[in-house]
């Protein structure tokens, strides 16, 4: 059974899907909620509090997905966290907002200012882009090897760039796309020509 906070956080991205957040009341999240507003005082304080625990919240439930996503195979890994934001900043525009700093009309916004922490109820504010970013280069640089890091780098800008212009949403733009941070983030291997110490000129004659 949810506790209070989970269900009035539920009520709040439900109240959220039907209109812009600077309509949306405090006494209607808690309506929804079915509980009394005191109780919806005493967790989040006030509705900048509100908001932050929301955004907070889509944070943590996308850095889950990179947790789950860091648990393919060694080599796939970079790919996977790249596919998983492309695909939770499109279900989710909170999360999209999160990653790019970009808040569209009617989306909560989190409060920067002093004493933001207290007004969240005791919990971490949500993260700024760059924060967000480096917890996931952590999470990346503690499940693969020194080496592929750059890679790793690689993979999350390239989704980056398609969370900030998107692609179509569906599983076959998802394949081009895995497919592209696949060929972009993969070992640099050299040819058989590097190997055996040769190299071409444009005239396909190779040289010693």
């Amino acid at each position: 059974m949810p506790t209070a906070r989970q269900a009035l956080l539920d009520a709040a991205l439900r109240a959220l899907a039907d209109r812009p957040w600077h309509t949306v009341r405090m006494v209607d999240v808690a309506a929804l909620a079915g509980v009394s507003r005191q109780t919806l005082y005493n967790e989040f304080g006030t509705k900048s509090g509100l908001a932050g625990a929301l955004l907070r919240r889509a944070a943590d439930g996308y850095l889950a997905g990179v947790d789950r996503a860091l648990t393919a195979p060694a080599p796939d890994r970079p790919a996977a966290v790249a596919l998983w934001t492309v695909r939770a900043a499109r279900q989710d525009a909170l999360v999209k907002a999160l990653l790019t700093g970009h808040w569209a009309e009617g989306l909560p916004r989190p409060d920067r200012g002093p004493g933001s922490q207290g007004r969240t109820g005791g919990r971490l504010p949500p993260p700024a882009p760059g924060e967000l970013l480096a917890l996931v280069r952590d999470r990346l640089a503690a499940a693969v090897p020194e080496a592929a890091a750059g890679r790793c780098e690689i993979a999350l800008r390239l989704a980056l760039s398609c969370v900030i212009v998107p692609v179509p949403g569906d599983d076959t733009a998802d394949s081009r796309a895995l497919r592209l941070v696949r060929e972009a983030s993969r070992p640099v291997v050299q040819g058989a020509a590097g190997l055996s110490g040769r190299s071409r000129t444009a005239g396909g004659r190779s040289h010693r």
